[in-house]
């Protein structure tokens, strides 16, 4: 008991001191994270989009198979990342294994399917007189299609909210193909789980209070979408 107190003594002094070593762990951890979630969106969304408003072949196969992708095992994408990544495999040749970028490959692949299904999902569930204003109104095809993702905002936000999350927490795929390297591409989960393993209790309650403050955070923000798309305001349509 005695050791616990300690531990977490020693992680609010951490924290309150601002440590330089946990402040360069958590800019990592957001910077790697962000980076992930702003490439999923940039991929996802039209996906997602074009998926909601075209009939396309083999497209409830294509629906099916994203997803799929939302409950992929971390360490089988860190495997297939590895792999993919390694010397021998077909993009060796760029040197990304243990390396940021590698790690923002991981975290793109488990976000990215979160991102295409609730954009498609948000998309879909829009009620279709918005559609049908917009073609009375004269709007293009564009038109028409960014007036109906406008109105899905707060559920395609709640998909961006949703794989932050899963992204943030992520362990073993980050791991595998970052390596775990002091200053480089040492982040929060990989950082608590070495220091744990190491008895070095300090370093890791500290990042699992800030783990944990960046959880209930992205929670609320995910609450309070969704209550915002249920009682959504009035239509905006195309300008």
């Amino acid at each position: 008991m005695d050791t616990i107190l300690q531990g977490f003594s020693s992680a609010f002094k951490l924290i309150t001191a601002l440590d330089p070593e946990l402040l360069k762990i958590i800019w990592l951890s957001l910077q790697v994270s962000a980076a992930a979630l702003l490439l999923a969106l940039i991929l996802g969304l039209p996906l997602g989009a074009l998926l909601a408003l075209k009939r396309l072949p083999l497209r409830g196969l294509i629906l099916s198979v994203i997803n799929t992708g939302m409950g992929l095992p971390p360490v089988v994408v860190g495997l297939f990342v590895y792999l993919l990544l390694s010397r021998s495999g077909p993009l060796g040749f760029m040197e990304l294994l243990y390396t940021p970028g590698a790690m923002i490959i991981a975290q793109l692949i488990l976000s990215f399917p979160i991102v295409t299904s609730l954009s498609h999902t948000a998309i879909v569930n829009v009620n279709p007189i918005i559609r049908q204003a917009a073609q009375v109104l004269g709007a293009n095809p564009l038109q028409e299609a960014l007036t109906v993702i406008r109105e899905a905002r707060y559920g395609i936000m709640t998909g961006g909210i949703a794989a932050l999350g899963r992204v943030t927490a992520e362990v073993g795929a980050v791991i595998m193909v970052g390596g775990n390297i002091a200053g480089y591409t040492r982040v929060m989960t990989t950082t608590i789980a070495l220091e744990t393993d190491k008895g070095n209790f300090d370093l890791a309650i500290a990042l699992g209070i800030i783990l944990l403050g960046l959880s209930l955070m992205i929670n609320v923000a995910f609450r309070t979408l969704q209550k915002m798309g249920r009682t959504g305001s009035g239509v905006i349509l195309w300008d």
